[in-house]
């Protein structure tokens, strides 16, 4: 029996000695100041800074064919995606009521060339009397009133018949340019309405090869927006390609929406295999800056601000103790202050005796992940704070408490 509470009192220490070997082990490796931040290494690399937005692709030249007489719509020799030529007839409306008001106007011709002749041979047989003085002067000026106004209804009825000649060709619609169809918006039997406004019957793109891409910048961006910059893009039709385009104008015209103020910014895009398609979505990237083989940083490294408690009070060993914006508070842009030179100020920390010491620096340029920087007393390779891990040696060790005995 004592044999048997021996070999138990023997494993009960056993169990605690290894219980306690294990939370100091896990005490201590999380205490380890490399376990307690996010480290990120300098990097050694090319770096643009871009503006973006989102815009569609147009063509450069889109024409909407209307109509200028009403009527419904007989004939229909094109559709969709159809090439046609300048002046091929695109459809032809009803033209019964415009035939039936020509031969109407043709009559009141007829009729007016009638009256002109009876009014000449009037005036001229007054004129003979008036020389024989058998009528008097005013007769013979009401003969020549006649004639006058005789021919003035003969000119008012041939410019109708020219103007109702003219409304019956306008019942042919042809093709104002050279294109393709890329919009229908008609049908055979359909009656259009040309009234208040012309309707748009169909839409011609002159020429897909030359395309144009419509977007929107705002007034933050438009200042680093130069006509004749390069810019890429990219379309969700094909993900994996990357195209090309030149910023072609910059429009004065502002547009203010929930007051921001933006301004169009057309690019003009090639187009020869007619990949890109009207009405396609442009993810638009315009690169106005760009360094090669620089030293970068993430920017996380900019903004992180390490707590009061954690840091040395000689800050490094350059006599200045750490502000509440070290590390640069601002989380849209890394750059503190800029000078003349175009390079600003900003603030990284690194891990030194255990604690993070505060390092100034110069940035330039950001693409949004890394930024450049200049400083002597870095290099590529050398690590950088980024952040703090959420869990530290004191959760750690609480979390791995030792077994109970009893």
């Amino acid at each position: 029996m004592k044999k048997i509470i021996k070999q138990f009192v023997f494993s009960l220490i056993i169990l605690a000695l290894l219980a306690g070997g294990y939370y100091f082990y896990q005490n201590n490796k999380q205490q380890r100041p490399e376990d307690l931040y996010k480290l990120a290494e300098i990097t050694q690399g090319d770096i643009e800074q871009a503006v973006a937005a989102n815009g569609t692709i147009n063509p450069v030249t889109l024409v909407s064919v209307g109509t200028q007489v009403s009527g419904r719509v007989s004939k229909l020799y094109v559709d969709f995606n159809d090439k046609v030529e300048k002046g091929q007839v695109l459809l032809e409306l009803d033209d019964a009521l415009f035939t039936a008001q020509i031969a109407q106007t043709q009559g009141n011709v007829r009729n007016a060339e009638a009256s002109v002749e009876l009014a000449k041979a009037n005036e001229a047989r007054m004129r003979s009397l008036f020389e024989q003085e058998y009528v008097s002067r005013q007769e013979l000026d009401q003969s020549v009133q006649a004639l006058k106004s005789a021919r003035a209804v003969l000119e008012s009825s041939r410019a109708q018949l020219q103007r109702d000649k003219t409304n019956l060709s306008y019942s042919i619609i042809r093709s104002p340019v050279s294109g393709i169809v890329i919009d229908r918006q008609i049908d055979i039997g359909q009656t259009v309405a040309a009234s208040f406004q012309t309707p748009t019957l169909i839409k011609i793109a002159q020429d897909l090869s030359k395309m144009q891409i419509d977007t929107s910048f705002a007034e933050a961006d438009i200042g680093n927006i130069k006509v004749g910059q390069a810019a890429k893009f990219s379309v969700d039709a094909f993900p994996n390609l990357n195209f090309e385009g030149v910023v072609k104008q910059i429009r004065l015209n502002p547009v203010t929406t929930s007051n921001v103020v933006s301004y169009n910014v057309v690019i003009s895009v090639d187009n020869p295999e007619h990949t890109l398609l009207p009405g396609m979505t442009a993810y638009v990237n315009i690169v106005f800056a760009k360094h090669d083989n620089v030293m970068l940083v993430p920017n996380a490294a900019l903004r992180y601000k390490p707590k009061m408690d954690e840091t040395d009070s000689k800050s490094g060993g350059n006599g200045n103790s750490p502000q509440r914006g070290a590390g640069n508070g601002s989380r849209k842009k890394p750059v503190e202050t800029q000078n003349a030179s175009g390079l600003g100020h900003g603030k990284v920390f690194v891990l030194q005796d255990g604690k993070p010491q505060l390092r100034q620096v110069k940035v330039g340029i950001t693409d949004g992940k890394l930024t450049e920087i200049v400083s002597t007393e870095f290099k590529a390779g050398d690590k950088v704070i980024v952040g703090e891990n959420q869990a530290d040696g004191k959760a750690a060790s609480s979390a791995m408490r030792a077994p109970r005995m009893f």
